[in-house]
């Protein structure tokens, strides 16, 4: 199925407003998550995305799927044991994007005694049921491989189940189960003005880019702005609340592979923080993350110099070889949205989330016509279905309808990969079989790209091979069916989308070579081009 875009649905402006059950605002992960949600119990929906799916916050994480072992030091046990509960289903459920990852923790005694960590390990592993994962064990660093690359100080270690998960794919497919249900996915739509009806419901007006402005009418409003959620109930819906964010940027840094093994590493730190070194995208190793309170515009937040130094300083008290900002290739900022808990340390900040409503009635007759606006304060990426699904709970009620919850046994698009392989078994197993049938049944086809594809896309790669060509190489793996196939069903609207959310090719191409796929998306989308300033991106791999 096609995913419904703004040519498809922008009305000629004498017509009637577009009317839906409920509109959603942002296209982050709790947007989508929610879309995705409410169209599945058969609500229209319609989401709109001012910039790109997964433009900000949701394609600038850690990328983890885990429970935030270091949230137990902040009694947050309820967060831990929701996200950690999360865990395997979300696992279970997009076994291409999603994977189980081993975590190793050097043991450092001046940090913390080696009780304490057990404790932490002993909760981490009982709070909420395994089916699969393994538990934590410890490990003899000078004899594993995990300790090779590690100073001969540290001679214990900790190992401990966690996931990994593309951040940006799992909010595009989201996107794409929500629109396979019906619903309207709107990107580069700028929810510009809401307002209550006098009759119930909202009216709201739409701003597409470069296209007239849309009139929407709909029964419920969700406000799923992320930073911009504050600012969107003040300015754009003229709602006060008395609840407050607290953005607070995160900043990553990739440097080439330090190490061989699949395993990632979890350092303390001297601040009682912790950072992650994680194997990434074959090639690199990601580092992060910092904490650090911000004031300004949100999309502005970019690492600074002092952030760097101390990503690769903190690195470098456990690695041999010492990491230095000259080895950085990439870095990226995200800006979290936390819910103010009058935390003085942004770092003990909460990572929960809470659902408020503004039932207010609409003014004049009749009085108390139903108008609900939702507004998502906080979250974290591993809790957004569970989100989701209280959300839209709550919203289905307000609306007077019996729809009930249906996502927690459910799989993302390409999570199904039973026509291929056969009953599944174990995501990580089942997500090998797969790629091996894969490359059994399409020989003649590179199999790093078929690896590459099986990961993005799962069993949609269907939709990739079905005896289309696979047209010109644009850049090195990257041919003319998959750029066709990204504008057409996943609302790639730029060379800058496909590059760096829909895939992360952009770390892997130089400069010249992302250059190249600019240059066929101008010839070929003119209508969706976007200006790109590529001299500011990296050159990694020249």
């Amino acid at each position: 199925m096609t995913p419904t875009s703004q040519r498809d649905i922008a009305p000629p402006s004498n017509l009637s407003p577009l009317s839906c059950d409920v509109l959603v605002v942002g296209g982050g992960i709790n947007g989508a998550g929610i879309a995705r949600d409410l169209a599945g119990r058969g609500l229209k929906v319609l989401l709109c995305e001012q910039d790109d799916l997964a433009r900000h916050t949701s394609s600038s994480s850690t990328k983890l799927i885990h429970g935030g072992l270091r949230y137990l030091e902040y009694y947050e046990f309820s967060l831990v044991r929701k996200a950690l509960a999360e865990r395997e289903r979300l696992l279970r459920s997009a076994p291409h994007i999603m994977w189980p990852l081993r975590f190793v923790m050097p043991h450092d005694p001046s940090m913390r005694p080696v009780w304490m960590v057990r404790i932490g390990l002993f909760l981490y592993d009982h709070l909420a049921k395994r089916e699969w994962l393994p538990a934590s064990t410890t490990v003899d660093l000078r004899r594993h491989a995990v300790g090779a690359p590690l100073k001969p100080v540290y001679t214990q270690g900790f190992v401990y189940s966690d996931g990994w998960v593309d951040d940006a794919r799992l909010v595009v497919l989201n996107a794409v189960d929500a629109a396979a249900r019906g619903a309207t996915i709107l990107t580069r739509t700028r929810c510009e003005r809401v307002e209550r009806n006098a009759g119930g419901g909202w009216r709201a007006t739409l701003q597409p880019a470069g296209g007239p402005p849309i009139d929407v009418s709909a029964r419920a409003l969700v406000n799923a702005a992320g930073p911009w959620t504050g600012e969107f109930l003040r300015d754009r819906a003229q709602v006060q609340s008395a609840r407050a964010l607290r953005l607070v940027k995160g900043s990553h840094i990739v440097v080439k592979k330090l190490f061989d093994h699949d395993h990632a590493y979890i350092f303390q730190n001297p601040d009682k923080r912790i950072i992650f070194a994680i194997p990434y995208e074959g090639d690199f190793t990601l580092i992060g993350t910092t904490d650090v309170e911000i004031d300004g515009a949100p999309d502005s937040a970019r690492i600074d110099a002092d952030e760097t130094a101390y990503l690769c300083e903190q690195a470098s008290r456990y690695f041999a070889r010492p990491v230095l900002p000259a080895d950085v290739v990439w870095a990226y900022s995200g800006v979290r949205p936390l819910l103010d808990d009058a935390s003085g340390d942004a770092s003990a900040v909460t990572r929960d989330y809470l659902l408020e409503f503004d039932d207010a009635p609409a003014a004049g007759p009749p009085q108390g016509a139903a108008a609900p606006l939702l507004s998502v304060w906080g979250g974290k990426i591993t809790t957004f279905r569970k989100l989701a699904e209280e959300a839209a709970d709550a919203l289905v009620q307000r609306l007077g309808e019996q729809r009930p919850a249906w996502t927690a046994p459910a799989l993302l698009p390409g999570g199904d990969l039973s026509a291929w392989i056969g009953a599944p078994q174990r995501p990580d197993t089942d997500i090998a079989r797969f790629i091996a049938e894969l490359a059994r049944r399409h020989p003649a086809l590179p199999a790093a790209l078929l690896a590459r594809w099986a990961r993005a896309y799962g069993s949609r790669v269907d939709q990739l091979l079905n005896d289309r060509p696979l047209g010109a190489e644009v850049a090195p793996g990257l041919f003319e069916v998959e750029l066709h196939y990204l504008h057409q069903q996943e609302w790639a609207r730029s060379a800058d989308d496909v590059l760096w959310r829909r895939s992360k090719l952009g770390l892997h191409y130089s400069a010249a070579q992302r250059q190249q796929v600019a240059d066929w998306w101008a010839v070929h989308h003119p209508e969706t081009l976007e200006t790109m300033q590529l001299s500011a991106l990296p050159s990694p791999c020249n």
